[in-house]
């Protein structure tokens, strides 16, 4: 099936729940004139205790849908779904833009001399040869340690981002890296920026936090410049967001892609 590309088509940005909203802020900064879908698919979450086959097939049926619809582009907001679908989807529709996002092991390990970096991801995303290989390429640079945190961005989907459930979680998780132990940390889950700040709470304000956000949607307007697709338009852009849970986490979506940060 052949897609026509429009310049003014929207840009789809996929997750499996709330989380990818992360993203989305960062692209509409890097691209405000665009159109974008919003699409998160909270009925299936978590994705990042699935089987990579099963996340495959949801995220491959989700693009089939928003190219059917006409977008010219998809981000896949999600370190899970890029690790299981990204490169599948390159293949299948090699003439459209498909972004993913990658957790920000090299900023982290190059942002001092040797520096201790833990990485934060979902069970899936930690087991998967993509993270270990981009781990495998710093080693020499830094000590970098991947944590599987599961159940974390729960806590985002249900929009709990401050409570003492979540601190509690945390210090748990957190408990053998806590104080001056660390450098930096990666939030490799595009959930994990909404609870950066006890995050920070708990591990200490001196070390530094990284996420992919910001890299993601700059690749996104580097991808779409090339293959000539960015909108001409000098005003604004809309955002439609959906999701599979209906319209409550929509409301919810809403909410966090403009609260401040």
């Amino acid at each position: 099936m052949s897609y026509q590309l429009l310049k003014e088509n929207p840009i789809a940005v996929f997750d499996s729940g709330m989380g990818g909203i992360s993203v989305l802020r960062e692209l509409l900064k890097v691209m405000p004139n665009e159109d974008y879908i919003f699409f998160g698919d909270s009925k299936n979450a978590p994705y990042g205790i699935k089987t990579k086959e099963q996340v495959n097939e949801l995220t491959c049926q989700h693009a089939d849908e928003f190219f059917k619809r006409g977008c010219k582009a998809l981000v896949v907001a999600c370190n899970t779904a890029t690790t299981a679908a990204v490169r599948n989807l390159r293949n299948k529709y090699p003439d459209i833009p498909i972004v993913g996002i990658e957790p920000a092991v090299k900023p982290a390990a190059l942002s001092k001399e040797h520096p201790t970096v833990l990485v934060m991801a979902t069970p899936m995303t930690i087991r998967e040869e993509k993270l270990h290989n981009l781990i495998s390429r710093f080693n020499d640079q830094a000590d970098i340690i991947p944590l599987p945190c599961p159940g974390l961005m729960d806590f985002v989907e249900r929009g709990d981002t401050d409570s003492k459930e979540l601190e509690e979680y945390l210090i748990s998780l957190l408990k053998d890296y806590r104080i001056n132990k660390l450098d930096a940390v990666v939030l490799g889950c595009t959930h994990y920026p909404f609870v950066k700040k006890k995050i920070k709470e708990v591990i200490g304000d001196e070390v530094l936090i990284f996420d992919g956000g910001y890299g993601t949607a700059k690749e996104a307007r580097r991808r779409l410049e090339v293959a000539g697709l960015r909108n001409p338009r000098t005003t604004k852009g809309t955002v439609i967001f959906e999701n599979s849970l209906g319209q409550e986490k929509i409301e919810q979506e809403k909410a966090l892609c403009y609260m401040d940060e």
